[in-house]
């Protein structure tokens, strides 16, 4: 498969403006695949995904950064837990982010986010995250109302601001070697339908169900206005923006897997090459425990 053909179709190119309604299908699925073959490369994925985890550790320069959008019902729990599953749980993170604390709403928007960042040689997934604040919080101008800030900031002017601080936050964290990639799970408003369906019909799902939920739909055109705003003013060089189609959770997954292992390719990844004194030591280590065996 090539690659960059294969994942091309998702990119939002940096600073040419996109429409999602035109330019990106939630039913996608690259017909040349079906889905035996996507389970079939995402397990190869998920496999590539976990050598390149444990030498990332092991190097301990780099730090990985996965930032998850998507509306409810998308599939960004599913796609954490199907994807991250070959994955040490000692060098990876998952953070979900509500809405915030008291303590969270007296500092910057910013705040709760830097606390929640992956150390060096680490994978960190935010299931939402510092995008919310451009997409509910404008959806809902009430948040807004209630966010501690000087009534002067509060202006129109507020949104691009943003816009502004999140790429400068994402070129520092890059400049100090945390890659950041970001996804949207681009679900259609008739397969949230059904998904809410299912979580009220299942028993085994009704815990997910939630009717506020079910109310944001009539807000979906503005949500999906934030988001193409959010995606044309912050999709970058640095922290490139990904629309998944969600639709299909199966293809999702293996478009989410192909993406994080070729940006964890492209770092040139390799285990630490010992020095001298570490190979003696290696080697009088191996004389020690050999005399072990040799002795009555």
């Amino acid at each position: 498969m090539d690659t960059d053909a294969f994942l091309r179709p998702f990119l939002v190119p940096p600073g040419r403006p996109i429409v999602l309604a035109r330019d990106y299908d939630p039913a996608y699925t690259a017909e040349f695949l079906d889905k035996s073959e996507a389970e079939a490369a995402l397990q190869r994925g998920i496999e590539q995904l976990a050598r390149y985890q444990e030498m990332l550790y092991a190097q301990n320069q780099y730090a990985l950064l996965i930032v998850i959008q998507g509306m409810d019902a998308s599939g960004k729990d599913s796609l954490i837990k199907h994807v991250m599953s070959g994955l040490n749980p000692q060098g990876t993170q998952v953070y979900s982010f509500k809405a915030p604390s008291a303590e969270e709403l007296d500092h910057d928007y910013l705040w709760r986010h830097v606390k929640a960042l992956p150390e060096r040689g680490r994978i960190g997934i935010f299931n939402r995250s510092h995008y919310e604040e451009v997409l509910i919080v404008r959806v809902y101008p009430e948040i807004l109302a209630g966010q501690h800030l000087p009534p002067t900031l509060k202006d129109e002017g507020i949104w691009q601001r943003r816009f502004e601080e999140i790429n400068n936050f994402e070129k520092f964290l890059v400049n100090n070697g945390t890659v950041v990639i970001k996804f949207f799970l681009n679900v259609s408003k008739e397969e949230q339908r059904k998904r809410f369906l299912e979580r009220i019909e299942l028993p085994e799902k009704n815990w997910k169900f939630s009717l506020f939920d079910v109310k944001q739909r009539a807000r979906w055109d503005d949500y999906m206005r934030a988001y193409e705003d959010m995606l044309n003013h912050t999709s970058t060089p640095w922290a490139p923006w990904y629309v998944i189609p969600a639709d299909r959770k199966w293809f999702a997954r293996l478009v989410a897997a192909e993406i994080i292992v070729r940006t964890l390719a492209g770092l040139n990844l390799a285990f630490p090459t010992l020095d001298e004194k570490r190979r003696q030591e290696l080697a009088e280590a191996r004389m020690l425990l050999a005399a072990e065996a040799a002795k009555p």
